[in-house]
């Protein structure tokens, strides 16, 4: 028995990390590049995020470690699962230090990387699922989700029985947990393990229990595995960006849908003015909390600002041709599209649901916003107050609106009283009457003819061009 203890005391000097005895390297050895990523707190979408784009950083920059720095009391099971997901994109080696704890999600998470280090007052484990508020899942509910997440956590962890052992005893209280006649955990219990327990040896021969050793800190750790100065750590914080991304992100589909809304607005009344500053930083908004959040690549933005240009393009040099700001719509939505997809570095994208599902749904209720919105102002305002109220004076007094049919005026001939690029007021009989010009710009008080009526006003065009 002596014998045993002296050996697994001797074995776990050896584990234990150092910052003081780091192992020798050649010093030809090139600098290692590590991603340390930090999980704190609640496990929730910032972390996610956070996760996501250190390793999106850790691809680009063909690092070869990324530790996730670990300090949380757990949190959504949804959120883990998709973190999970992330981890087994990364190529090279993934490690977690239990810095000092990683309890139920958290510990589920550390459960997939290849290798596991603890702070030595680190503890891990607890990890019975139970619900956002706190109280217990319905027991069906709960065997099924711990089930499916036992099975995710084996298929992303390896080949390892111990180690699924051991999580599956901190996920289930009824499952004992021995190795040979030694019960680490009795049936009724969940497993929690503190630094020495995981590093614990167990088995002939004998092995670790779960950790791989003890450091003091991340760099000690470090220091250990590739030698002083043979690595170079690029460290990720959640930044106030990032937590902003969070809150944007709930409210997306609403700002996207007020956006195409103003946009609407803007194109119906004359000129260019608060609407069509509104929708256009609605948009951007929206398209710009995607890159916060750390979801997306450079080539969306590109789409989106030549979308913009051609919309431009269309208001202030080629009105009427309506080909262009087609095409500019088309390309903000596309890239607002895409801005939202989860498109991860080197790997081809490949169209799927999962990829663009939630996007797709955040478009969509947007679009609906705008489409319910316009419909109402259709209907409702233009006879109203509240419509005179939104749309800006021009120079030449209110839109007067007239008792005759609009039809009738096809033909006749009236002035200009507001600037049209391309959209503005002319009067005919001492009335005013909104109209669109059908090329080019008018300038006010230059003679027009009326040549059709649409959806939103008059068509009209120069006399003199006519002549």
């Amino acid at each position: 028995m002596l014998r045993k203890i002296l050996i697994g005391l001797l074995s776990w000097q050896a584990l234990t990390v150092s910052a003081e005895e780091p192992p020798v390297t050649p010093a030809s050895a090139s600098v290692a590049q590590v991603v340390v990523i930090p999980v704190r707190e609640q496990i929730g979408k910032p972390v996610l995020y956070i996760v996501r784009r250190g390793l999106k950083e850790a691809i680009e920059r063909k690092a070869s470690m990324v530790v996730l720095d670990m300090k949380t009391p757990g949190g959504r099971a949804d959120v883990m699962l998709d973190i999970m997901e992330a981890m087994d994109r990364f190529p090279g080696v993934t490690l977690t230090y239990v810095n000092d704890e990683a309890g139920s999600a958290g510990a589920l998470i550390a459960a997939v990387t290849d290798e596991i280090y603890f702070a030595p007052n680190g503890v891990m484990g607890a990890a019975e699922l139970i619900s956002g508020s706190g109280a217990d899942v319905p027991e069906g509910l709960k065997r099924k989700m711990t089930s499916y997440i036992n099975a995710k956590v084996r298929a992303l962890s390896g080949s390892d029985p111990r180690r699924a052992d051991v999580l599956k005893a901190m996920t289930s209280p009824d499952f004992e947990f021995k190795i040979g006649d030694t019960v680490l955990k009795p049936a009724g219990e969940l497993l929690t393990v503190t630094a020495d327990e995981a590093t614990a040896l167990h088995g002939d021969p004998a092995t670790p229990l779960l950790a791989a050793g003890i450091a003091d800190n991340v760099e000690a750790l470090l220091t250990a595995k590739f030698g002083q100065g043979n690595y170079a750590i690029t460290s990720l914080e959640v930044t106030w960006s990032e937590q902003l991304a969070v809150w944007l992100s709930a409210i997306a589909p609403l700002m996207l849908g007020l956006g195409l809304l103003a946009l609407f607005i803007e194109f119906k009344t004359p000129g260019f003015g608060v609407f069509g500053i509104a929708g256009i930083v609605l948009l951007s908004v929206v398209f710009l909390s995607n890159f916060v959040a750390g979801l997306s690549g450079h080539e969306p933005m590109l789409f989106f600002g030549l979308g913009l240009l051609l919309i431009a393009l269309e208001l202030f040099f080629f009105p009427g041709t309506v080909f262009m700001a087609l095409t500019g719509v088309i390309l903000m939505l596309g890239s607002l599209l895409w801005s939202m997809a989860d498109i991860w570095p080197n790997e081809p994208v490949t169209i799927s649901g999962d990829l663009f599902m939630q996007p797709l749904v955040n478009l969509g209720m947007g679009l609906a916003v705008a489409v319910i919105g316009a419909l109402a102002l259709m209907r409702f305002l233009p006879k109203g107050v509240f419509w005179d109220k939104m749309i800006l004076a021009s120079s030449a007094g209110r839109l007067d609106v007239p008792e005759v049919s609009q039809t009738a005026l096809i033909g006749r001939e009236g002035v200009a009283v507001t600037d049209m690029y391309p959209s503005g007021q002319i009067e005919i009989d001492g009335q005013r009457h909104e109209a669109r010009v059908a090329v080019g710009m008018l300038d006010a008080g230059q003679r027009v003819v009326v040549r059709a009526q649409r959806e939103f006003g008059l068509l009209v065009e120069s006399v003199e061009e006519r002549a």
